[in-house]
């Protein structure tokens, strides 16, 4: 039975798009004007205002409109003035507004958008230096509602090729490029074996399903028990179980064996409840394990479909 086709079929992605997706938003995002952002400056300031792009008026299609606007959003801002560093109501506001417009246009725009940003900032490394940091506090962080992968990615990338930064300084972003290539959406999820309450082991490779969701996570933290609740409570997940076109693999990546025998019976029976008993997921950065609980949706290739990190709360 496939899951995605007829009407009547169940469709196990977008059920579960809707699921991992965080809930909570940004609360600079719906401050944001049409068209500037202001701040009370002293006469002295130089920084006031964030003017957008004029949007040519033969781009009449929402598609166009936000494509133009992504590439051309920060033009009216000069990077070799570091007044901008000092002024977060003008400039990490813009920034916000930003990411926000980036969902809007393909992957391949946004990548381009966000290098081409970076490629213009080079103008003074002050000002470079602080978007980089904002887009580690909005794209990187597990806490941030807005954070993305796919296009922290995209910052890395600009981070590693800039000659505005020495080897040293490049250290750091190629060691989360190097880990963000692991499980990324679109390739194969790495293999690992897992074992049982019982003593018996098996690998995530032998699992066979046409879905899988892997729920990496620490059970007793606050945002762990939320989300096994949530799963546990989602009709489309326990009808894509019934069917046997979904399997549940629970991992804990952990070594205190005792406190994750504490919570078992707080999973359904069947869900696949193991552990990491060589610590090889956590000791070889096999997956990227910030942010607490995670969860990978692999076909039956084990290709990851989705992946989302929520907030580290690992001892509740």
């Amino acid at each position: 039975m496939k899951i995605i086709g007829t009407k009547n079929q169940f469709n196990m992605k977008s059920k579960l798009f809707s699921l991992l997706i965080p809930l909570s938003l940004c609360t600079a995002c719906n401050n944001s004007k049409a068209n500037s952002v202001a701040v009370n400056s002293s006469p002295a300031d130089t920084i006031t205002v964030f003017t957008l792009p004029a949007i040519p008026p033969m781009l009449n299609t929402p598609e166009l409109r936000a494509d133009y606007l992504v590439r051309h959003y920060w033009e009216n801002i000069n990077f070799a003035d570091t007044n901008y560093v000092h002024h977060p109501e003008v400039t990490e506001q813009a920034w916000v507004n930003y990411i926000d417009i980036l969902k809007l246009v393909p992957a391949e725009n946004a990548d381009e958008a966000l290098k081409g940003l970076f490629a213009q900032a080079e103008k003074e490394k002050t000002s470079y230096l602080y978007l980089a940091k904002l887009a580690d506090k909005y794209l990187y962080d597990p806490n941030s509602p807005m954070r993305n992968e796919e296009q922290y990615i995209s910052v890395l990338d600009a981070l590693i090729a800039t000659p505005v930064l020495d080897d040293t300084e490049k250290i750091r972003p190629k060691a989360r490029r190097a880990l963000a290539q692991r499980n990324r959406i679109g390739t194969k999820a790495i293999d690992f074996t897992y074992t049982l309450a019982s003593g018996k082991t098996s690998t995530l490779y032998a699992l066979s399903a046409p879905y899988i969701l892997l729920f990496i996570n620490n059970p007793g933290c606050h945002a762990c028990t939320e989300t096994i609740e949530a799963l546990k409570d989602a009709p489309a997940i326990n009808q894509a179980i019934s069917l046997k076109e979904l399997q549940i693999l629970s991992l804990y990546p952990d070594e205190e064996l005792d406190e994750w025998k504490k919570h078992l019976s707080e999973f359904p029976s069947t869900w696949i409840n193991g552990y990491d008993a060589r610590q090889n997921i956590r000791e070889n950065n096999l997956y990227d394990l910030k942010a607490i609980p995670t969860l990978y949706l692999l076909d039956k290739d084990k290709k990851v479909l989705l992946k989302e990190g929520q907030r580290k709360n690992l001892r509740g």
